[in-house]
This record gives structure tokens, C-alpha cells and sequence, in this order.
């Protein structure tokens, strides 16, 4: 397992310590200090949550690409992932939030940060109304699928599932929500979160868009020996991985807001948990173990939603940040006890069935 992580788990001691230090710079105190330090740690682990599905389509991917490629994904990629998704995507969003540069919103996250914290206050029903649409649809997507075949709580999930048949349902549902909420806002308000949420849900048809044309584009090349177009080699296998985890990203960088809206812990915090991702996308492929966990994905989408509700409903409620990020972790934790317990029972099943002695792998 050291292989697979020790080099996460030195980039995390690095941005635990930039963070130590950082709280102790902006706070001046022990508690505040260890306050950061206790997001950023949360922001990571709801990154790894978040990007379980990241990971087990890389792992999927990864299988078929060679050893080359599969270092050159694992070094640029974590560069294109840690610097450009989760710092300069989030810089992007504050900056349209608050009206100004990028440059500009660096130099005051750095030179006042009480001042970018109220800017960014302000900002705070646009972002939430965003990033819980955006999060909105990754969640529902996952259950209404009539394809889906497994489910962890079946009573919830079964009926989902064949409610995928009504197009376009998730979308209604998700204006439903902010149609409701915004009710009690303010008719200035109300517009702005409004419209910041279908903005939301563009982006995400966008993202979505892009995944099936890359797809589509990739079944019709595969076994194209003249042109040498197959998606699943060399460099058509690292863009399209790229683009994926982008897509896959939105949700943590979103989400980050509903903890921190300070740009540096933000960062910190999602760059850890970009780094376990890709250690255990790598732990996945070498070692085989992804189907043994059979509930892990559903925890991570039920999360998902989880988040979203907590960002919608944070334009009337105030949420603490830890109640947010242990909603998530103990989703994750719950549906990884029972992948292993289905597990256990699968194998009690095997062991007791008479006259089989066939292998099983």
C-alpha cells in the first residue's frame, strides 16, 4: 500500500504545513488555526468521495494504455489536475463572482483577506445556486439510469431507476428546487440564483456533451489499424482521460464553496485529494480490486447529492462546515462496510454451495 500512497502522503505533510501556516498568518490564534487545517484535511477527503467514479473510469481506461503513457498521465496529468482544475479553475470562479482579474482577486486573497472574504460573501447565493445545480444533476444522473442494474438501498434506488424512462426528469427536478427556494429570497436575489443555477445546468449539459462526443468518436476508432486513430492508445488515451477528469473535477471544485471561500485552502484541500485519487486510480488497475467494493460509487453519488442539498439550501440555512464534510465521509464509510459485508456474504454462499468446486477469480 506505501507505494501506492507515499507520495500523496508527502504532498499532503507539504500542504498541511503551507495550511498551518497560513492559519496561523491570517487567524493568529491556535484555533483558528487548526480550524483551516481541519478544512483542508475535510476538503480532501470529500475530494477523494467525490472522485471515486473519476477513479474507477481512469483505472477502466489505464487498463489499456501502455506503461509510458501511463506515467506520462500520472505526472502531467496530476500537474494539468492539482494546478489547473482545482487552482485556476477556482480563481476563474471567484473572479466572475467578484467582478474583477484574476490577477486582481490573487493579490487580494493575499494583501486582504477580510475584504475577499466579504466580496466572496456576497457572491455566495450566485455560487450556491451554481454549484448545487451543477451537483444536483451529477447525483440524479447517477440513479436515473434504467441501465443501472445494482443497488445499495434498493427501496430508494429501484424506483429511481425506472423513473429514468421520463426524459428529461432530472433537469425538472433540479429547477424545481431552485424555483422553490428562491421564493424566499428577494426578487434581486431570487434572479440571481436563478439564473446562476441554469447557468449550472449548462455547464453540465456542456461537460456531458463533450464526454459523448469523445466516446462516440472513440468507438468508430478503435481497431482503425490505417489511420491510427484508436482512443485507447497513447496520446488519444491521455487527452481523453484529461477531459474526463476535468468533467469529474466540477463537482469537488463547486463543492469546495460550501466549506471554504478562501482560494488557498480551497486549493490545498482539493489538491490533496486530487493526489489520493490518482494513487488509488493507479492501486485499482494494478492490483485488480475494483469490483470487490461494489457499493463505493453509490455512496459517492449519494454524497454528491448530500452537498448539493446542503449548497441549495444554504441561501436560507446556515450549515457548519464540518456537519457538511462528515455527511460525506460517512456516506463513503457506510457503503465501503457494506461492499465488504455483501462480500463476506457472497463468499459464505460460495463455500456452502454443495458439490461446487469450480475456481473462483
Amino acid at each position: 500500500m506505501l507505494k501506492y500512497y507515499k507520495g500523496s502522503f508527502l504532498f499532503t505533510a507539504i500542504c498541511l504545513g503551507l495550511a498551518g501556516w497560513l492559519g496561523w498568518e491570517t487567524t493568529g490564534t491556535v484555533g483558528g488555526t487548526l480550524g483551516i487545517l481541519w478544512i483542508v484535511a475535510v476538503l480532501g477527503v470529500l475530494e477523494v468521495s467525490l472522485s471515486f467514479d473519476n477513479a474507477v473510469v481512469n483505472a477502466t481506461v489505464l487498463r489499456d494504455m501502455d506503461e509510458v503513457w501511463r506515467r506520462r498521465f500520472l505526472t502531467w496529468g496530476i500537474l494539468i489536475a492539482v494546478f489547473g482544475m482545482r487552482i485556476i479553475f477556482p480563481l476563474a470562479i471567484v473572479a466572475i463572482a467578484a467582478k474583477m482579474g484574476p490577477i486582481d482577486a490573487v493579490i487580494l486573497a493575499a494583501s486582504d483577506p477580510a475584504r475577499y472574504e466579504e466580496i466572496i460573501t456576497g457572491a455566495h447565493i450566485g455560487i450556491s445556486g451554481f454549484g448545487g445545480a451543477f451537483l444536483a444533476m451529477v447525483g440524479l444522473t447517477f440513479f436515473l439510469d434504467e441501465d443501472k442494474d445494482v443497488h445499495w438501498i434498493g427501496m430508494i434506488e429501484r424506483p429511481f431507476s425506472d423513473l429514468s424512462k421520463i426524459s428529461g426528469l432530472a433537469i425538472g427536478l433540479v429547477l424545481l428546487a431552485l424555483y422553490l427556494l428562491s421564493r424566499s429570497l428577494s426578487p434581486s436575489d431570487a434572479m440571481t440564483f436563478i439564473t446562476s443555477g441554469i447557468f449550472g445546468l449548462l455547464i453540465y449539459i456542456a461537460v456531458q456533451s463533450v464526454g459523448a462526443l469523445l466516446e462516440q468518436e472513440g468507438e468508430e476508432g478503435v481497431g482503425d489499424a490505417v489511420t491510427g486513430t484508436v482512443v485507447k492508445s497513447g496520446l488519444a488515451s491521455f487527452l481523453y482521460l484529461e477531459v474526463l477528469d476535468a468533467s469529474f473535477s466540477f463537482d469537488g471544485v463547486i463543492g469546495a464553496f460550501a466549506l471554504s471561500n478562501n482560494l488557498f485552502i480551497i486549493a490545498l484541500g482539493l489538491g490533496i485529494g486530487a493526489m489520493f485519487v490518482r494513487s488509488m486510480t493507479i492501486m485499482l488497475v494494478e492490483k485488480g480490486t475494483l469490483a470487490e467494493y461494489r457499493f463505493l460509487e453509490h455512496g459517492a453519488f449519494y454524497a454528491i447529492i448530500a452537498l448539493a442539498a446542503i449548497m441549495l439550501m444554504s441561501v436560507q440555512f446556515h450549515i457548519p462546515e464540518t456537519i457538511t464534510g462528515l455527511i460525506g465521509a460517512a456516506l463513503i464509510g457506510i457503503s465501503l462496510y457494506a461492499s465488504l459485508l455483501h462480500k463476506r456474504q457472497e463468499q459464505a454462499a460460495e463455500a456452502a454451495a454443495p458439490g461446487d468446486t469450480s475456481n473462483h477469480n
